[in-house]
């Protein structure tokens, strides 16, 4: 059986030759806006014998929804959903500043191999990849999920696993994403973030030009970062950022380097020297200035977590050293920590005996 919320139109008609193109953007656009059921009645401008081919090999399966958890503080909200094979993966929904539009962090694996060791699903190890239509679930339960008005706006891969690993089912749901008869979400509106592996970042670049891209750094430094990120052993950071620059000229789209600061590991003076390097030495290669996003650690829900969120201090200390050598920086509002729904915390745990704030729909 085929999930067909995994599927483009041009997917749906190589599996149901059956279909018509035209019928196939019908079919889809029915499966994406009203789910399975709505295929048991008929579909305008589609045959008869065509829906029953695809009612006959074709199924769309969902992930179950655990838990919804609203933070207290902001308008985060994290969802807890189980995979067939009783995985547990999470999407967080987050508010953008126009009312009614939203993002949608997604899952692209059920943990990750790439252990960063200020990322609680880096603790976890991998179990596998998420399919395409699993991922494209993630965003269907949110948006089925949003007040009267709402929108999906967005969408940022940026929950468990490393999207780059999972690279051809990710940018499958890209495709599967963007489609006008879906989900219709704008490429632009799209990131994909990434520890840096070079060749997904390459691939990105031709296959999805339109997306952008995410860069995590933990810090400029060699022998800092590969003490953060273990994938700094396998690929330099200087490989990595090379591989944006090639994303950054063949798109024209500037990436996003992020760091989580770190009390005393990643946030001295020296740390912050050698970001402002990284980031002139880019600019002038690529001819576009990298969005310098800075990151306040959110601690990860364990006994032994060895690292704690920098002073306001330290940083303010950390960004004066930047703006003196022409950088200027972005912090970003990690929401939903009360959650254990921002940036580096997301595991897989929640409330498993039933919904919270909320039904789902």
């Amino acid at each position: 059986m085929h999930a067909l919320q995994g599927l483009t139109p041009e997917g749906l008609v190589a599996q149901f030759p059956e279909l018509t193109l035209a019928e196939a953007r019908k079919v889809m656009s029915t499966v994406v806006r009203h789910g399975g059921a709505a295929l048991a009645r008929p579909v305008e401008q589609v045959r008869r014998a065509a829906l029953e081919a695809v009612r006959a090999r074709g199924h769309v399966p969902t992930l179950g929804l655990l838990a919804e958890r609203a933070s207290a503080v902001d308008p985060f909200v994290k969802y807890l959903l189980e995979t067939a094979d009783g995985e547990r993966v999470e999407a967080v929904r987050i508010p953008l500043e126009r009312p009614g539009r939203f993002s949608v962090c997604v899952s692209s694996q059920v943990g990750c191999a790439l252990a960063c060791a200020f990322c609680a699903t880096g603790r976890l190890g991998l179990q596998r990849n998420l399919d395409v239509w699993e991922i494209v679930e993630q965003v269907r339960i949110v948006r089925g999920h949003l007040p009267p008005g709402g929108r999906v706006h967005g969408v940022v891969f940026q929950g468990m696993g490393e999207p780059l690993s999972n690279a051809e089912r990710v940018l499958e749901a890209i495709r599967v994403l963007t489609e006008p008869s879906g989900l219709a979400v704008d490429a632009r509106a799209i990131t994909v973030c990434t520890s840096g592996l070079p060749a997904g970042i390459r691939r990105l670049a031709l296959e999805a030009p339109k997306v952008r891209l995410g860069l995590s750094l933990a810090s400029a430094r060699p022998t800092v970062r590969r003490s953060l990120m273990p994938i700094d052993a396998a690929h330099a950071l200087e490989v990595a950022v090379e591989a944006a620059a090639f994303h950054a000229e063949t798109t024209g789209l500037s990436p996003l380097f992020a760091v989580t600061l770190l009390a005393g590991k990643n946030d001295t003076a020296d740390d912050a020297r050698a970001l402002a390097a990284l980031v002139h030495a880019f600019a002038a290669r690529t001819g576009r200035r990298p969005r310098l996003s800075i990151i306040p650690y959110n601690a990860i829900a364990s006994v032994d977590d060895p690292f704690t969120r920098s002073s306001d201090a330290a940083e303010d200390a950390f960004r004066a050293v930047l703006r003196e050598l022409g950088v200027f920086t972005h912090k970003r509002y990690s929401g939903g920590g009360d959650v254990g729904a921002a940036c580096g915390q997301l595991a897989g745990r929640g409330d498993p005996a039933g919904v919270v704030d909320g039904e789902p729909g």
